[in-house]
């Protein structure tokens, strides 16, 4: 009974809302032609190249492909800690 009032004002319970994600996420992936292992070899080159010079939260980093009609653009939010000191 609860399900149907939230349907009625609008909420989606938080599977309803995961499981869009999820499929958002496949079709980003088939559209752009990215697999999920470049994605991953690609996190993983952006981990490092960024730590030569920020030392950087690895484990809530986010790294993903958003998809619009017109393009796909990379999205990464990439917590920092702290700048490091390069030597000029």
């Amino acid at each position: 009974m609860l399900d149907l009032i939230a349907k009625v004002f609008g909420r989606e319970s938080p599977s309803a809302e995961i499981a869009k994600e999820r499929l958002r996420l496949v079709l980003v992936h088939d559209r752009s032609s990215v697999t999920p292992q470049f994605l991953e070899r690609l996190k993983e080159d952006l981990i490092r190249v960024i730590s030569e010079y920020m030392d950087i939260d690895t484990e809530t980093m986010d790294v993903r492909l958003s998809q619009t009609e017109q393009h796909a653009a990379l999205v990464a939010s990439i917590p920092v800690r702290r700048v490091k000191r390069v030597a000029p």
